[in-house]
């Protein structure tokens, strides 16, 4: 099943606003009805395919069928960008100024290679395309020409499970439940659920460093994996061949995080873990965000560490963001406070026990327990944030989010930095917004902080944003945060990861994607700024 082209993921699944939260968002920030209707996918005009008969031909030999290279204008509307909100806005006034020449679907690491090829011969653009949930512009290269989509979705099989080892290989175009129901069939968990969990891909997640809501407990994905192969127009690149190795720098960790602008990653060797025997989340409470925070803090330097550890602010904590699917339920807003929500994962024994001297942090910390309720309403309506999302957008709000991290140190810097940049940049636009924040990944020496905005619209919604989201990102830098903790670079970020990197680090990278990229084709403007 494809994605619902306007929005985020299953169109059965969208449901509108509760009229009391229509009425708070009216008036508490001056949300009005939207003026028109967004277009429907038919009314959407599409340009015919730049791309002549003679590479469609080549384009199709390269993946062994004409049926997997596409023109018709509904597969390049669903590729075109991807989830941000100004993605989802743009293509609702039908905005196809990005939308690919074709879209092309190989099979095996062989066909990604001859497409490649193609494109080398051509000139053409080559934008790795998996799930297709980047929300920083990851999708969305610099014009320079007519470019492909490479939906890498025939690439879905388990390759192999090494149970001894405790490692599988899985392919790059396989979505997260499914390698979970794969896995699961060998006893096996990657325990990465990230937010995008029910639509992302296996590769998305390696090309964009992304981080699980499970991380405490399981790791980053980055973290997970132990080799890569990776698809180059200058050839094959295999890359890790050993739990560890001092065998010079890792390069696995080059294209970690390297959002297709360094190769096309083909295959994934990953660590797993036994799957657990309980799941147990459960929430407590915090007078402060402060004294939240430093209780997170302990756990997380100290230990007993939860799989799943997360805190929100007093304002999400109000409105009952932190548990998406009860926002506008009776009792939403009761005890408020700052809620934090705890998750224990592995056996009966291990999960009772850790809980017991977590609990025993949490109290000492100021925590007060607030049962299992909250826990278990947070797991199940976990993934439902961007369909929240979409629904504030059909009621003629604006709501968008950003990420970022940091040293714990600096984390209250980072926090205050971002929440007035955020609200002031907003409110001199005449859009006093509602921003939200938790806590959503932690570590020893630092935390991610999660924002959550929303406001009017405003007359011309994608610019009313631009100036605050560059506050924002200049916020966190002034702060000594890093300009993406999980959502990536693409082109909305590029520009600050520049100037969080410096010349000599984005010098040494280029020297890269000229060795493995020489023509530029793979993803431009993406990561790194065009020669």
């Amino acid at each position: 099943m494809d994605m619902l082209w306007s929005g985020w993921g299953d169109p059965a699944k969208a449901a509108p606003l509760p009229e009391t939260v229509i009425g708070l968002l009216r008036d508490l920030l001056g949300v009005k009805p939207r003026s028109a209707e967004p277009l429907r996918l038919e009314e959407i005009a599409v340009p015919a395919t730049p791309l002549d008969a003679a590479v469609l031909q080549e384009l199709s030999a390269a993946v062994g069928d004409e049926a997997h290279v596409r023109t018709d204008a509904e597969t390049r509307v669903r590729h075109t960008r991807g989830k941000s909100t100004p993605d989802l806005l743009r293509i609702r006034v039908g905005d196809v100024a990005d939308t690919p020449a074709a879209v092309v679907l190989p099979a095996t690491h062989d066909e990604v290679l001859a497409v490649l090829r193609v494109c080398a011969r051509y000139g053409l653009g080559a934008v790795p395309f998996g799930g297709g949930t980047s929300v920083v512009g990851g999708l969305a290269p610099e014009r320079r020409g007519p470019f492909v989509a490479l939906d890498l979705r025939r690439m879905d099989q388990l390759v192999e499970v090494d149970p001894v080892s405790r490692t599988a290989t899985l392919q790059p175009g396989l979505r997260a439940p499914e390698a979970e129901r794969l896995l699961a069939e060998h006893g096996f968990t990657l325990g990465h659920f990230p937010q995008s969990y029910e639509w992302a891909t296996i590769g998305g997640f390696a090309a964009a460093r992304s981080s699980g809501q499970a991380s405490a407990g399981y790791g980053r994905f980055d973290e997970m994996v132990l080799g890569l192969t990776v698809a180059t127009p200058e050839g094959t690149l295999e890359v890790g061949r050993a739990p560890r190795s001092a065998a010079g720098p890792d390069l696995r960790q080059l294209i970690l995080g390297s959002e297709g602008a360094f190769g096309v990653i083909t295959s994934v060797t990953v660590r797993v873990r036994p799957q657990p025997r309980v799941r147990r989340y459960e929430g407590w409470r915090f007078a402060s965000f402060e004294e939240g925070g430093a209780a997170l803090r302990r756990l997380a330097q100290d230990g007993p560490r939860p799989t799943v550890l997360r805190l929100s602010d007093e304002t999400e904590t109000l409105i009952g963001l932190a548990q998406p699917d009860a926002i506008g339920a009776d009792g939403a807003q009761q005890n408020a406070g700052c809620l934090a929500i705890v998750g224990f994962e592995g056996t009966e024994e291990d999960t009772a026990r850790g809980g017991e001297a977590a609990a025993a942090v949490l109290r000492e910390g100021g925590g007060t327990f607030a049962g299992d309720e909250p826990g278990e309403r947070w797991a199940h309506g976990r993934y439902s944030a961007p369909y929240l999302r979409d629904a504030l957008l059909d009621a003629g709000a604006f709501a968008e989010t950003l990420e970022t991290a940091a040293f714990w140190s600096r984390i209250p810097e980072l926090y205050s930095g971002v929440r007035t940049a955020l609200t002031t940049a907003l409110t001199d636009a005449g859009t006093p917004p509602l921003v939200m924040c938790h806590i959503s990944h932690v570590y020893e020496n630092g935390a991610s902080l999660y924002f959550t905005v929303v406001s009017a619209q405003g007359d011309d919604p994608v610019a009313h944003w631009a100036p605050a989201k560059q506050a924002a990102n200049e916020a966190i830098l002034a702060a000594g945060g890093t300009i993406s903790h999980h959502h990536g670079v693409g082109t909305d970020h590029r520009d600050w990861y520049v100037r969080e990197v410096g010349a000599l680090g984005v010098e040494a990278l280029r020297a890269v994607k000229r060795r493995l990229d020489p023509d530029g084709l793979l993803n431009p403007g993406v990561l790194l700024p065009t020669d």
